[in-house]
């Protein structure tokens, strides 16, 4: 996502989408974004504790979501910088319109540093083993999620915990039956993450929408949320009921006006996952719990923060959550980082994340 690139465009938006692909391609030397699996550290010597990573509802360490490579070439400091976030897999932490369960962090580098040669790697190849640098090769990693591990298996010292709670589940999977390996995968469905400009002009949206009548538009909004929440899901879960849809469609009062702003911008790309705007503005699902001023917090160094990316909806159909009781959800993640992109001294940076969920009229059709 390169400045340069992005100041000859007229919008300022790129798309985020997922892609399968080798999983070498993934490694931190080649500097990706992605989705789910470990994550693709960029420091490798100082991975984030599991104290950082701890839910902040029930205490467990949350797991890796997605990373966005997002260099910014004008600072020396920020040749390379990646922001991470993280969020805890069980539903019931999820609460309404609350970000508590989710935590952000963002790693930067020099163009000279101690992990990556100064050009670019062969992307054409896969490297030999002894090629790779990874983060496990330097720092005790969680055989369970990849981050900090400052605990080991008594018994067979070879694999490393980041908790506890890591540890009992990966017992319970069948590591007391066969020390030495990791048993168990919690982590979410990895993919690659990769990025196009978005193609939208606002007179498009006047375009499409003039001549329509009620009906269609009515038929328009039913479908997409079929989509959404049923049709698009591939663990094949329950999507909303069929008089919830109606409902839903016919209370389009002012407060759900805002979702059908969403609901135009992204049906051209229906796909997306990521919407990455460096200091712009999230595209809200809903006009209740946006967020003033007030409600970011500056960073640590005294700066602001601003908008980098924002997470969408259509994320969770690649999860594979919905077997859980109570699926986790959102309407969107927007993810806000220092203005200034400081560097404190330390490896990975806390930032900030707003969740927003969807209106209760949108999603039950009561005011």
């Amino acid at each position: 996502m390169a400045e340069s690139a992005r100041e000859e465009r007229t919008s300022s938006v790129d798309l985020g989408f997922v892609e399968e692909t080798e999983s070498w391609r993934l490694l931190s030397r080649f500097f990706r974004s992605k989705v789910g699996g470990k994550p693709a550290w960029l420091d490798l010597k100082s991975v984030p504790t599991a104290s950082e990573l701890a839910c902040g509802v029930c205490g467990k360490p949350t797991l890796f979501l997605l990373q966005v490579y997002s260099p910014r070439t004008e600072q020396t400091t920020c040749f390379h910088r990646t922001v991470f976030v993280f969020c805890c897999r069980t539903a019931a932490c999820h609460a309404r319109n609350s970000g508590a369960c989710f935590r952000v962090f963002r790693s930067q580098l020099p163009r000279r540093n101690d992990f990556y040669g100064f050009e670019p790697p062969d992307e054409d190849t896969p490297p030999a083993e002894d090629e790779v640098w990874q983060a496990e090769k330097v720092w005790n990693l969680c055989c369970v999620c990849g981050c900090g591990g400052a605990k080991a298996c008594a018994r067979c010292h070879q694999v490393r915990y980041c908790s506890k709670a890591h540890q009992v589940l990966d017992w319970k999977a069948g590591h007391k039956a066969a020390c030495g390996e990791c048993s168990i995968t919690l982590l979410f469905p990895e993919f690659d993450l990769v990025t196009e400009p978005e193609e939208w002009r606002e007179e498009e949206e006047e375009t499409e929408d003039a001549g329509k009548d009620g009906e269609e538009k009515l038929r328009e909004y039913e479908e997409y949320m079929r989509q959404l929440r049923h049709n698009q899901d591939p663990a094949g879960g329950p999507g909303l009921k069929e008089k919830d849809l109606e409902a839903a469609a016919r209370q389009e009062t002012e407060e759900d006006q805002q979702f059908s702003v969403f609901r135009r911008r992204v049906r051209k790309e229906p796909e997306q996952v990521l919407r990455y705007d460096l200091g712009g503005a999230p595209l809200w699902v809903s006009r209740q719990h946006v967020p003033g001023t007030e409600d970011i917090p500056d960073c640590p160094c005294g700066a602001p923060r601003q908008l980098e990316f924002q997470v969408m909806p259509q994320l969770l159909n690649y999860l594979q959550v919905d077997s859980l009781k109570d699926s986790m959800d959102w309407g969107t993640l927007a993810v806000y980082t220092c203005v200034n992109s400081c560097d404190q001294g330390t490896a990975y940076h806390p930032e900030f994340l707003w969740k927003q969920d969807y209106s209760e009229t949108a999603l039950t059709g009561t005011s």
